[in-house]
Parts: C-alpha cells; sequence; structure tokens
C-alpha cells in the first residue's frame, strides 16, 4: 500500500510540475533593432531597418533547449530613409507587403553561440542558422533584462524577392547577398498571477 501511495504521489507530483520552467520576455522595440544591409551598384553598402515589430523570448539560462525565440516584423515598416526606395521595397517587385505584410522567424535550437530556427519571407520559409550572444539575465532600474546579439547573410533570391537590373559594365544593381543584424533586448513578463506584476 505504502508502494502505491508512493508512486501516485510521483505521478501527481509529475503532473502538476511546470511544463516550461524558462521564463518570458518582451522584447522591447525601443532599445532593439532588426537591420539589414546590401551592396547597391557594386560600390556601397545601403541599410536599413524594420521599424515595426513584436516578440516573445521564453528563456531559460540553465536550460537552452527549453528555450524559444518567436518574432513577428511589419514588412510595410522598412526604413531605409529614402520614401521612394522603401516604396519600392514595399512593392511586389521586393517584399510585396500588401500581399505577405509580415517576415516571420521561429527558433527551433538554441545554444550559447548560434540561433537556429525557421525565417518566413513572402510564404516562403527557410531555415537559417544565426551565430549569436546571448547576455544575461541581469537586474537594472527595476527590471530583468536579457540581450541577444547576431549578424547572418542571407540570399533573397531563396524568398521570391528577386528584382535586379545588371549594370553596364556588369555586375548586379542591388546584391544578393543581404547581411542581417540583430540586436535585441527584451524584459521579463511577470506572472499573470503575481501580486507584484507593475
Amino acid at each position: 500500500m505504502r508502494k502505491l501511495t508512493l508512486v501516485l504521489s510521483l505521478i501527481l507530483g509529475f503532473l502538476s510540475a511546470p511544463v516550461w520552467a524558462a521564463d518570458t520576455y518582451k522584447i522591447d522595440p525601443v532599445h532593439s533593432n532588426f537591420g539589414f544591409s546590401v551592396k547597391h551598384m557594386m560600390v556601397s553598402n545601403v541599410s536599413g531597418q524594420f521599424d515595426q515589430y513584436v516578440g516573445q523570448i521564453k528563456f531559460d539560462p540553465k536550460d537552452l533547449a527549453a528555450s524559444k525565440i518567436d518574432v513577428t516584423i511589419q514588412v510595410a515598416s522598412i526604413n531605409t530613409r529614402n520614401d521612394k526606395r522603401d516604396g519600392h521595397l514595399r512593392s511586389p517587385d521586393f517584399f510585396d507587403a500588401a500581399k505577405f505584410p509580415t517576415i516571420t522567424f521561429v527558433s527551433k535550437k538554441i545554444t550559447p553561440n548560434e540561433i537556429v530556427g525557421d525565417l518566413t519571407i513572402k510564404g516562403v520559409t527557410k531555415e537559417v542558422i544565426i551565430p549569436a550572444t546571448i547576455s544575461g539575465p541581469i537586474n537594472a532600474m527595476g527590471k530583468t533584462l536579457i540581450g541577444i546579439n547576431g549578424t547572418f547573410t542571407l540570399n533573397r533570391q531563396d524568398y521570391g524577392v528577386t528584382w535586379n537590373k545588371t549594370l553596364d559594365q556588369g555586375g548586379l544593381a542591388v546584391s544578393n547577398d543581404v547581411v542581417v543584424n540583430v540586436s535585441v533586448e527584451a524584459d521579463k513578463q511577470e506572472d499573470a498571477g503575481s501580486n507584484n506584476k507593475k
């Protein structure tokens, strides 16, 4: 009888244990950046960023396998500091923001040195590997924060972003390789039932 009671206690304890031990963090858009740069006319690098996005991070520093990143970027918020160029980038020649309004990233694996996940652009999903560093968590100014910084290169042709022109002397007006820079600061969210929630 004691053995049966012990077994039942262990089973009930397992079932009642939290399924996800990781804390929830929300990306702070004021202190984060999703940027990119691309070679233009074979001579210069034009940079830009997306100004509107939301993201949630489940993070357990002691168990990265239990961590997860989920980000949604609004394509129409693209900003290269030139209205005409931004309008062209939103058009079907490039991102086709009207038909594909968001870019999404969902992680599949997180290690101390890289993040692997599915990146979806224009309805095309491909796995990307992002060399990255994860900082924190730290307590600062009444908040618990983590930071993620990474850089990787993708071929825009893989996602159907295909517009280009061949220059008179050869070469392309816009490089197919795009360098993506990610810098994220995220704030820990209080549990819904916490009395300390602010």
